[in-house]
């Protein structure tokens, strides 16, 4: 077989009959002013983490959105939580309060499913 040099890519589909809604619900209950995120990306741009490793606060907003808890829980590992995300926010959400909620809610599902 002859190689053309690129390889198939992982399929982009959501899988709605995986989506486990827990997760999103719990942070949104926590902090409710999540749910009015525009997606702007200044909290990427000045986030420091994102200058050493490749960390995007809008790709863990749809990591949550979709249910994918597995990229989710890789992302956040890489947040430093200081809080420069916060001070760029137009609508004044607490990015910071929503990666500690995303992670207690992670480990609080990880502890019920063993």
């Amino acid at each position: 077989m002859k190689d053309f040099g690129y390889t198939v890519i992982k399929q982009r589909t959501i899988d709605y009959d995986q989506f486990d809604g827990r997760l999103l619900s719990d942070v949104l209950r926590m902090e409710p002013s999540f749910k009015t995120c525009l997606s702007c990306g200044g909290c990427t741009a000045t986030c420091s983490a994102n200058d050493l490793v490749s960390f995007n606060i809008r790709r863990i907003n749809l990591s949550l959105r979709r249910g994918e808890t597995y990229e989710l829980e890789s992302e956040i590992q890489k947040c430093m939580l200081c809080g420069k995300c916060m001070l760029v926010c137009p609508r004044g959400i607490n990015i910071r309060n929503v990666i500690m909620l995303i992670k207690k809610s992670i480990l609080k599902y990880k502890s019920v499913q063993l």
